[in-house]
C-alpha cells in the first residue's frame, strides 16, 4: 500500500524478513508452537467463516484468504519463487498488479512476525490449559494491535485490487497463456497463486460486500482478543474452533 519504495524492492524486503523469521524460529525451538498457532487461527477462520465456505459464490474467495493468507501451509517455495521474479513483476505488469505482490509480501511479513511473537508466549504457558485460554493470554502478552490492524487493512487493499484486476479482460487472458512458461521456469507455486485469486474474485463480482464482512467480523474479534473478558473470550472462542 506504500508507493515510497520500488515494488521489487519491497517485495524483497518483506520476504527477506520472513526467511530470517523462519530461520529464527527453527533455531529458538520455536518452529511447533508457530505451527500450532497457525492450526489454531486456521481453525478459527474456518469456524468464524463456515457460512461462507460452502457458499456458492463466496466459497472460493473465502478458501483462497484462508489458504494463502491465514492458511497453516508451507510457504517457502511461493516465497522464494516470488522472490526470483520481484523485478520482472515490476517491469512487467501493471503497477497494480505489482501492488498486489507487494501487498501479499507484507501480509506474509506480518503474519510470521505476529505468529512468531504469539508462539514465544504460547510456548510459555501451561500446555495443559484449554486451548482457547492459552491463545488469547499468548494474543494479550503479544500486544501490536497496530500491527494487527495494518494486517486487516493490506488484506482489505489486496482484495479491492483482485477486484479491479479481474475486470481486466487482457490480463486475465496473458495469465492464463503465462500457465505453461512458469511450470518451465519454475514458477509454478506463484502461478498457481495469482490464478486462484483472480478466478476466486472473478466470481465474486461486486467484491464489497464480502470485503466488508471481513473487515466487520476480523475487527470484532481484533476487539474481543484485546478487551473482552477472559471467560466470555474463551468461551466464544472455543464455539468459534468447535464450528471449523
Amino acid at each position: 500500500m506504500s508507493h515510497t519504495h520500488p515494488a521489487a524492492e519491497q517485495i524483497r524486503a518483506h520476504l527477506a524478513r520472513v526467511t530470517h523469521l523462519r530461520e529464527q524460529a527453527h533455531t529458538a525451538g520455536l518452529a511447533q508452537a508457530v505451527h500450532e498457532v497457525k492450526q489454531l487461527q486456521a481453525r478459527r477462520f474456518r469456524g468464524t467463516y463456515a457460512d461462507w465456505l460452502s457458499h456458492p459464490i463466496y466459497g472460493a474467495a473465502t478458501r483462497f484468504f484462508l489458504e494463502e493468507l491465514y492458511g497453516e501451509h508451507d510457504f517457502t517455495q511461493r516465497d522464494e519463487q516470488f522472490g526470483r521474479i520481484a523485478g520482472a513483476i515490476e517491469r512487467l505488469f501493471p503497477e497494480a498488479v505489482a501492488q498486489l505482490a507487494v501487498d501479499m509480501a507484507e501480509t506474509h511479513a506480518l503474519t510470521e512476525t505476529l505468529d512468531q511473537q504469539l508462539a514465544h508466549h504460547w510456548l510459555a504457558l501451561d500446555p495443559g490449559m484449554p486451548a482457547a485460554e492459552r491463545y488469547i493470554l499468548s494474543w494479550r502478552r503479544t500486544g501490536e494491535r497496530p500491527q494487527r490492524e495494518r494486517q486487516l487493512a493490506v488484506v482489505q487493499h489486496m482484495g479491492r485490487e483482485l477486484q479491479r484486476l479481474t475486470r481486466m479482460k487482457s490480463l486475465l487472458i496473458a495469465l492464463k497463456l503465462m500457465r505453461r512458461p512458469a511450470q518451465a521456469a519454475g514458477l509454478s507455486a506463484l502461478q498457481q497463486f495469482l490464478e486462484d485469486g483472480f478466478e476466486a474474485f472473478g466470481v465474486l463480482g461486486d467484491a464489497t460486500p464480502f470485503l466488508a464482512t471481513i473487515a466487520q467480523r476480523e475487527s470484532l474479534w481484533i476487539e474481543r482478543l484485546f478487551e473482552e473478558d477472559l471467560a466470555v473470550c474463551q468461551r466464544g472462542l472455543s464455539s468459534e474452533l468447535a464450528r471449523a
